[in-house]
């Protein structure tokens, strides 16, 4: 399924980038949070049928299907789901989609749970609608819902290139063979994540952590 079209330069850059993505998960600064946060996810998804959106190479996907009753995991972009595809993973417990996270299609079915890891920071603020509509249209009523991202770290993270009318940020990104890309990132605050959420969302938690900060809630 095809992304919108103010859309595909961000997914042109992660097919391009997929073979060397998990390299952030090496960083030795980060690893304290990812032990935390890989303890934590599973644990809150734990048996529950799962819709994971904007997958990736499936770093994610593996960990939640530790636990999980079933895990599908969608992406729109097929290069590195395949990455995601040829994991390990308990026998007969996820399942693999092409879909586009504005327009997630009936037949995916309805889940008690969904994951987004990485991927709020990357939506338009003027597509946030558009997006929880798409998610919560999936979902069962008082389904939980996990967000991951980013939080700004100066010194750390990527300096931030520009922004535009719309007040999206975004960073200059470097691939492995020099290129050099300019690719959408959002960094948000936990009031202005309530906010997007007001109206869609009940017993909303947020937790910063150092690099990273998850947020989680129950379909309204």
């Amino acid at each position: 399924m095809e992304s919108p079209d103010a859309d595909r330069g961000l997914v042109d850059y992660y097919r391009r980038r997929a073979i060397e993505y998990e390299a952030i998960y090496a960083r030795p600064e980060r690893q304290a949070d990812l032990a935390l946060l890989k303890k934590i996810i599973p644990e809150r998804l734990s048996g529950k049928a799962v819709l994971e959106i904007a997958c990736g190479t499936g770093y994610w996907t593996h960990e939640i299907a530790q636990a999980a009753k079933r895990v599908l995991a969608t992406d729109v972009a097929e290069e590195p789901m395949r990455i995601a595809q040829a994991k390990s993973y308990p026998a007969g417990q996820v399942a693999f989609e092409t879909a586009d996270a504005y327009k997630l299609p009936e037949t995916l079915g309805r889940f008690e749970a969904a994951f987004a890891g990485f991927w709020w920071s990357h939506v338009p603020r003027e597509r946030i609608g558009e997006f929880l509509r798409s998610l919560h249209a999936r979902l069962a009523p008082g389904s939980r819902v996990l967000l991951l991202d980013n939080l700004y770290v100066e010194g750390n993270s990527t300096a931030l290139a520009g922004i535009d009318a719309a007040g999206n940020t975004y960073q200059m990104r470097l691939l492995g063979d020099g290129t050099r890309v300019r690719v959408l990132k959002n960094f948000v605050s936990e009031d202005e994540l309530r906010g997007h959420l007001e109206g869609h969302a009940v017993d909303f938690r947020y937790e910063p952590l150092k690099y990273y900060w998850l947020a989680g809630y129950r379909v309204k």
